[in-house]
């Protein structure tokens, strides 16, 4: 098969046409890998584009530093990849591999020059194609037959491809809910290799578990594949309470639907109480603003809620005229995605938050003369604003100091 696509065309920027001239000369393979391919082979622009070729590292940095081309970031070259820059584009080009001892976390690899090979070691058959330059598909594992069926499998045999890294069982749910057409669509020998070595997730950092994790929350069949999690025993290695909430957890991720919440807000609600945001931090080193919104809306997902009447947003908005922390405003749009108040979210990200109308200034000017006096005014007057729902002005507001 030979893709001619618009996305992939687009891709031909002067910077690709170069690298491309460049490996043509040396008689070096050169093709987009990985997810790229997937991409474009779903009609999707790629975000990244991986490239994968013959050479080697040493012979790609001596083609590109004799053609003067700027080599950036050299972390990746003990693993085969160079990062060349031209006309002010990054190119990420790895050598073909073979993992010769691989430890459930890292590998060791050793170069090669057999696309087969390399194709044998990556995690999941639609992630596991080449497309040349020239636009021809090599497929050596049916990724374009699983991507066209929406299937999900493991290059081989699926316990093999995990115990060479565990990361693997949360890709195969990440890809899962991107690319399934519906929950259930399993093969039950892949989640039995799945459940057999969920143990080995426990040796993989937190930060590499809750970047896969916050991308599988914000993918589809949420609801069915966290259920799955605990079916198949991973939960408890990667941060979840043992007793994780799952009719609450179903009932907020109907709410969340179309309403782009952040992970956070969707983990939150399989949380029973603070101590499983702590739990959550202790085993994946959130950030310090996801462990405050888990915190946040757990305390508050109950009693700050709509009010019945003509104002219902008005809990909501005292409460965040009440708060002196500036990333209020922002937990409280999650909080209303949490409890599925749509149209309450709409307009509360459509208020302007109002600015007190009065200062010391205005009472000095009255003769309120002590400090004490004008923060106790001022005090009473911001209830008297808070009670007319922010409406009063500078003046209605004096004036009912009078009275005061």
């Amino acid at each position: 098969m030979r893709l001619q696509a618009p996305q992939f065309q687009a891709l031909f920027t002067p910077g690709l046409r170069s690298v491309a001239e460049l490996f043509e000369k040396k008689n070096y393979e050169l093709r987009i890998a990985g997810g790229a391919v997937r991409d474009l082979l779903s009609g999707v622009t790629p975000q990244d584009v991986d490239f994968a070729t013959t050479a080697t590292p040493a012979e790609m940095k001596e083609m590109f530093t004799a053609a003067g081309v700027r080599l950036i970031n050299n972390k990746g070259e003990k693993h085969g990849t160079i990062t060349a820059r031209l006309h002010e584009e990054n190119f990420e080009i790895t050598t073909l591999r073979i993992d010769v001892v691989t430890d459930g976390r890292h590998a060791e690899v050793e170069f090669t020059t057999d696309w087969h090979k390399d194709a044998e070691r990556r995690d999941l058959t639609v992630n596991s194609m080449f497309l040349g330059l020239d636009g021809t598909l090599y497929d050596f594992f049916n990724g374009y037959e699983d991507l066209k069926n929406k299937k999900i499998r493991f290059v081989g045999k699926a316990a093999e491809r995990i115990q060479e890294d565990y990361l693997r069982i949360l890709r195969y749910f990440r890809f899962y809910g991107r690319i399934a057409e519906k929950p259930g669509d399993h093969d039950s020998n892949t989640l039995q290799a799945i459940k057999e070595n969920a143990k080995g997730l426990a040796g993989i950092s937190g930060e590499r578990i809750w970047v896969e994790l916050k991308k599988i929350l914000l993918g589809n069949h949420i609801n069915h594949l966290v259920q799955l999690m605990y079916e198949l025993d991973i939960a408890q290695y990667i941060g979840l309470p043992l007793d994780g909430n799952l009719e609450e957890f179903a009932r907020v991720t109907k709410n969340l639907q179309n309403l782009s919440p952040k992970p956070m807000t969707v983990l939150t609600s399989l949380f029973k109480g603070k101590d499983d945001v702590t739990n959550l931090d202790l085993r994946l080193k959130i950030s310090k603003e996801e462990k405050n919104l888990g915190l946040f809306l757990v305390k508050h997902r109950q009693e700050l809620t709509k009010a019945s009447g003509s104002e219902p947003l008005r809990p909501y908005q005292d409460f965040l005229m009440d708060s002196r922390d500036t990333n209020t405003n922002s937990r409280i749009l999650e909080l209303l995605k949490y409890q599925g108040e749509e149209q309450l979210l709409k307009e509360m990200q459509e208020w302007t938050v109002p600015s007190f109308p009065v200062s010391g200034h205005d009472l000095r000017k009255m003769g309120v003369s002590s400090g004490k006096d004008i923060g106790t005014a001022l005090q009473q007057l911001r209830e008297e604003w808070k009670k007319s729902g922010y409406h009063m002005d500078k003046e209605e507001l004096l004036s009912c100091l009078k009275k005061l």
